[in-house]
Order: C-alpha cells, then sequence, then structure tokens
C-alpha cells in the first residue's frame, strides 16, 4: 500500500471533507499541515503538484488531487481499489 499524504489547511472546508472520506474507509493517511511548512517548502508543494488549492492528497509519489479527485476515484473504482487495499 502507498502512503497517503494530505496536505492541508486548518479551516479549509474540503480538507475537512477529504479526511471525512478517508475517515470513512478506513484509509491511514498522514496529515501535513500547511500552515506549519516555511513558505520555501510550500512554494516546492505547489511546483511538484502544480496546484495552488488545498488539500493535495498524495499516494506514494502519485498526486491523487484535492478533494474532487479524490472523491471522483471514490465513487469511479472506490479508494480502497485504487490504493490497493
Amino acid at each position: 500500500m502507498k502512503e497517503v499524504v494530505m496536505y492541508s489547511l486548518i479551516h479549509c472546508p474540503y480538507c475537512v471533507r477529504a479526511k471525512e472520506l478517508l475517515n470513512r474507509n478506513n484509509i491511514p493517511f498522514k496529515e501535513i499541515l500547511a500552515e506549519d511548512l516555511p513558505r520555501e517548502e510550500v512554494e516546492k508543494l505547489f511546483a511538484r503538484s502544480q496546484m495552488r488549492t488545498f488539500p493535495q492528497i498524495f499516494a506514494g509519489n502519485e498526486l491523487i488531487g484535492g478533494f474532487t479527485e479524490l472523491k471522483k476515484v471514490d465513487d469511479e473504482v472506490g479508494i480502497k481499489k485504487y490504493l490497493n487495499l
């Protein structure tokens, strides 16, 4: 199984929804708050993902996307199946 890492913001409704979806499916994930990162680390994250919004969800080195993309994966194939759980 690939480690799921979610970069989020404290007061972000889409981050809350993504966490709820992962928790509902019993998917372990590591949450990293962007507010706690130095600005240069956030800029590296933006360059890596080509996204400037949150959450940013990765499975291993693969970008899933934000909440919308996570929900789409769950609706279409199931997040557990996608992550080989």
